[in-house]
């Protein structure tokens, strides 16, 4: 039996037949949020959106993070766990997290800029064009943020530049 500290290793680059779209299932801890890190950037990488990787990544590890620990029940059992799900349409990068609690996710308005915990939200709301969340039946829920998948154009050189 693994522990709450453990990864699992169901991981799948299809589901559902769709090459668009890809799991991690992971119970939380530093190595899994490691593995969901790597897990992104492989697939990422599988899809040429090498681009979109470091906000991928940290959206991914923000929207983990928040899961394992407002979302799982503190319990030694392996009953519990959380889901990522990277899907992949047309013009945006979707990275969604589903967690057993029906709890909503905490929007933190507070600017303290030296609380360690609270931001999570923040950032993701900075880095994706959309985010939001969505109750599961019977219960839980998924956050997920969606990302462009266009490459940003590089800012306007400074014309009085002269290089």
């Amino acid at each position: 039996m693994s522990s709450p500290a453990q990864i699992r290793s169901h991981e799948s680059v299809l589901v559902r037949g769709s090459p668009r779209t890809a799991a991690l299932y992971l119970t939380g801890s530093r190595q899994g949020f490691t593995q969901a890190r790597e897990f992104t950037q492989r697939t990422l990488d599988c899809w040429s959106l090498e681009h979109c990787t470091d906000d991928a990544v940290t959206v991914v590890t923000e929207l983990a993070a928040n899961a394992v620990l407002h979302g799982l029940p503190h319990t030694s059992t392996d009953e519990f766990h959380v889901r990522l799900r990277l899907t992949l349409r047309r013009a945006h990068l979707v990275c969604a997290v589903t967690d057993p609690s029906d709890s909503l996710p905490v929007h933190s308005s507070t600017a303290d800029a030296l609380l360690e915990h609270g931001r999570g939200l923040n950032i993701i709301e900075a880095l994706s064009e959309h985010w939001g969340w969505t109750r599961r039946s019977p219960v839980g829920k998924t956050v997920w943020a969606m990302l462009p998948t266009r490459s940003r154009p590089d800012p306007d050189p400074d014309p009085t530049s002269d290089t």
